[in-house]
């Protein structure tokens, strides 16, 4: 999912509220709260569609948006920025605007995003192996997101932005391949 300049600008806007010192919140914290939220949002297209509809007045649509607040316990900063999300009509964009959030938070905090693919489940030793190698890789702490793909055979691959690191025994066997069709 591709994350629109107006989705980024919102998630900056965020990302000021939340970093600033007098905030007294975790970014963790929101972004939790909003991924609930977004969360209930997906679940429920009658919400969904009220909170979107141009037909419900913006007065009704705050009114319900506070109601679910208190039931999630969301706080005032998630509330608030979800009300400036009714106001300029940009409640459908909600999760491309936590993603850019999440985004953002990482980079502010010196994070690097790995993408990490692997034959297997890892067990958390190897995560944790592999997350002290990327570290030393790039210099940067970093933020794993697993997935499983069998047709690895073996091995990882961990995508950092554009740079790929394949440690898989496909990866292996295909520069295997080549090097013996080079040298016939």
């Amino acid at each position: 999912m591709t994350v629109s300049a107006i989705g980024k600008r919102y998630a900056q806007a965020l990302a000021d509220v939340v970093t600033a010192p007098s905030s007294g919140v975790r970014a963790e914290n929101i972004a939790s709260e909003l991924s609930g939220f977004d969360a209930v949002l997906q679940s429920s297209p009658e919400l969904f569609n009220a909170l979107i509809s141009p037909a419900v007045p913006s007065s009704r649509k705050k009114a319900a948006l506070a109601r679910l607040a208190e039931v999630l316990v969301l706080s005032r900063i998630s509330r608030n920025f979800l009300f400036v999300l009714i106001d300029h009509r940009r409640m459908p964009e909600l999760s491309q605007i936590l993603q850019a959030f999440e985004l953002v938070m990482d980079e502010r905090l010196g994070f690097a995003r790995a993408e990490v693919v692997s034959a297997g489940d890892l067990n958390d030793n190897q995560r944790s192996t592999l997350n002290r190698k990327l570290e030393e890789l790039t210099g940067k702490r970093i933020r794993m997101r697993f997935t499983v793909d069998p047709s690895l055979i073996g091995g990882v691959v961990a995508r950092i932005g554009s740079t790929v690191y394949d440690g898989s025994l496909r990866g292996q066997l295909s520069v295997l391949g080549r090097r013996l069709s080079g040298e016939d």
